[in-house]
């Protein structure tokens, strides 16, 4: 895709997952704007996968650890065609399989995820499974900043590095904000980028709302050869939407009727 082609998907993303949250009157509202230029560029642009080749062995990979923000995640799936889009409009409801968090009942998605700290270990036993099996699929993972301090993360970052993990690529979307405050308040993370390459990762810093930056910068995999690539995604929560942005309240806010006019009327 080109640039503005992945900007106006990124719009179109972006009403999509007002609309089903608004419809479902639940959902991670920040954290799913936030994300979503990554998304669309994995997607769109980075990974190989698809519906044709998601039962193939060579496939790339995708397990978002960040499993709250799965709208944004089922809103691509969709437009993808992994599954028809109406299936949305079950979103939250009773006995539907488009819950809060990933699941596996969901085509498209590799492994139930949404407990904090456990994308990133599966990823690296993933990525170590490719390796062992001479298979040159790579693995993808997004990350959210508020379960970075998980201890597993560390652990599979260590890991990670000890195995040369190569063909493994994680994303922080890092917007700052978590559930009960700022990140820095909650428990503060930083420097992350230079505890990442004392660990052996290779970092790059972007602007994560820039499809056109994330796409250069994921173009670059990997970083450098013999090491896991670590992608700090510059963020802003509640992303498009005025009102929302760096708002803590829309950590997992819905809109009103004249919250949600007003949002689709910014996004058009």
């Amino acid at each position: 895709m080109t640039s503005i082609e992945l900007q106006e998907k990124s719009r179109i993303y972006r009403r999509k997952i007002l609309e089903y949250i608004y419809k479902a009157k639940a959902g991670h509202t920040g954290g799913s704007l936030s994300c979503i230029d990554i998304l669309n560029v994995l997607y769109n642009d980075t990974m190989n996968v698809n519906p044709e080749n998601f039962k193939s062995g060579d496939r790339d990979r995708y397990i978002q650890s960040k499993g709250h923000c799965v709208e944004a995640l089922f809103v691509v799936l969709a437009d993808k065609g992994f599954f028809p889009e109406t299936d949305l409009e079950t979103l939250c409801k009773y006995k539907s399989h488009y819950i809060g968090h990933p699941t596996r009942k969901v085509n498209g998605v590799e492994q139930n995820t949404g407990a904090l700290g456990h994308g990133l270990p599966i990823c690296v036993g993933t990525a170590l499974a490719a390796k062992m099996d001479e298979k040159s699929y790579r693995v993808f993972t997004l990350l959210g900043d508020g379960e970075l301090p998980e201890g597993s993360n560390w652990e599979a970052f260590l890991s990670a590095s000890h195995y040369k993990l190569d063909n493994l690529c994680a994303i922080l979307d890092y917007n700052k904000l978590q559930i009960t405050g700022k990140n820095a308040d909650v428990l503060n993370t930083e420097p992350i980028a230079d505890k990442l390459k004392s660990f052996g990762w290779a970092v790059r810093e972007v602007d994560g709302n820039d499809p056109q930056k994330l796409k250069e910068t994921l173009d670059q995999l990997p970083f450098e050869e013999g090491k896991p690539s670590f992608v700090i995604a510059h963020t802003i929560k509640g992303k498009g939407v005025s009102y929302m942005e760096n708002q803590l309240k829309w950590h997992h806010g819905v809109p009103t009727a004249e919250q949600y006019e007003l949002a689709i009327s910014e996004l058009s």
